[in-house]
């Protein structure tokens, strides 16, 4: 069967036999060469259709999409060359990756205008939700981790999508990838076309597609698309696979303008979390790039927030005097008894005496790291004085003891050999 595409036409269906179309007379072989088969979509600015290639052998298919200006005044027409002939240049610049059509020819007649591009046969991801239901959050991930690098690809190409939805990805029936398709909404983010219409000033996309409502995020409707822009489309057309409803049917803060979908899913709180930034309605807290959404999810966990010092809590150098201290370790003897924790410590300080005996009466200050509070300690040394009591003649273990709580430290001249200090 072959396909008129007069959209006035009452009986569009024909034979393959005839030239003409049997209802409006209209020519149903464009250029000589496609001979249309069915209408694949159609829009307020143009239609797409599938079509045979009847020039080569083996007639193969193909995509042909139809730019129908709404009236043929001079300014309308030449705004319409322009933009075809801008989506036929970046079709042609992007269409070497191969998650996108390739651009297989483009040209004008009878005042219309027509891209040929490659068939790519598959559902799209509106019809899988449709036919199958929401997805699963693994599912939702899985899809974002896929068509991320694709819109990462045209953005390095400085081009915007403008127009990403559930209907625009195609899963590929040949290997199951996702394709991205219908970019007629793109902008070069290099140099945007303003033609005056009528005196009043507006830019050419006043009044053609600029996205789809719901899907396009405020700034894109203000026709200052960004590349966070498709990061806006992205997270909404997420939504709609989790929950199977388009945006416009949810609803909506009165207050920011967000859309209130998260008691409509049921997904982890780190997932959510990355859902809310790409679906920000201020552009500059949303994901600026694919890049960057892409480092979020391959995260799989939410970043910890680093609690910066304040100036009250910054470590600051002390300087203190302490007692005096009798080892240089500070080594614990906590576990040994009274009587050999005393014997230890009249030890170590009877042998600091002796190797500082030429300085004992200058004490010096030092410094000593303490690593484990992470700052210098000022140590200084108490100085040395010579008690009056009288030495026993004999000492015990005992007497040992209660002189050195009582507060002796100068045991240097005192025969303690026969002492079991142990």
């Amino acid at each position: 069967m072959s396909y008129c595409i007069n959209p006035a036409c009452p009986q569009p269906q024909n034979p393959n036999s005839v030239n003409r179309c049997q209802a409006c007379g209209s020519e149903l072989i464009l250029r000589d060469r496609y001979q249309i088969i069915q209408p694949l979509g159609k829009g307020g600015f143009g239609a797409t259709f599938l079509s045979k290639d009847t020039s080569l052998p083996g007639d193969p298919i193909c995509v042909i999409k139809e730019l129908r200006p709404s009236t043929t005044t001079p300014s309308v027409l030449e705004m319409s060359r322009r933009l075809f002939e801008r989506e036929a240049e970046t079709l042609g610049k992007i269409g070497h990756h191969p998650q996108v059509p390739r651009l297989l020819g483009y040209f004008e007649w009878k005042k219309h205008f027509y891209l040929v591009q490659e068939y790519v046969s598959g559902s799209t991801l509106k019809q899988e939700v449709k036919k199958q239901g929401p997805l699963a959050e693994e599912q939702a991930q899985k899809f974002l981790l896929e068509i991320l690098p694709v819109i990462s690809y045209i953005h390095t190409q400085e081009v915007i999508h403008r127009d990403i939805k559930p209907a625009n990805i195609i899963r590929r029936s040949q290997d199951g990838h996702l394709v991205l398709i219908d970019f007629g909404a793109v902008k070069d983010h290099v140099s945007q076309t303003h033609i005056a219409s009528g005196g009043t000033g507006e830019t050419a996309f006043t009044n053609i597609s600029i996205g789809t409502s719901g899907f396009a995020p405020p700034e894109q409707m203000a026709l200052r698309p960004v590349y966070a822009s498709d990061i806006y489309a992205l997270g909404v057309t997420c939504i709609f696979l989790l929950t199977g409803k388009t945006p416009n049917s949810l609803g909506y803060d009165q207050i920011n303008g967000e859309i209130l979908w998260r008691p409509l899913v049921n997904i982890s709180d780190w997932f959510g979390e990355i859902l809310e930034k790409m679906l920000e309605v201020s552009v500059r807290h949303r994901f600026q790039s694919a890049e960057e959404l892409l480092t979020a999810l391959k995260k799989k966990e939410p970043e910890k927030k680093q609690v910066e010092p304040t100036p009250d809590n910054s470590l600051n150098t002390v300087f203190r005097e302490e007692s005096t201290v009798f080892h240089e370790n500070e080594e614990d003897f906590s576990w040994m008894s009274p009587n050999t924790q005393v014997a230890q410590k009249i030890r170590e300080r009877k042998t600091r005496l002796e190797r500082n005996s030429a300085t004992r009466s200058r004490p010096q200050m030092k410094m000593r790291k303490e690593v484990t509070k992470g700052y210098l300690t000022t140590v200084s040394p108490k100085k040395t004085t010579t008690l009056n009591s009288k030495t026993p003649e004999k000492w015990t273990a005992a007497t040992l003891r209660s002189a050195y709580v009582k507060g002796r430290r100068d045991f240097a001249d005192c025969n303690l050999s026969r002492l079991n200090l142990r």
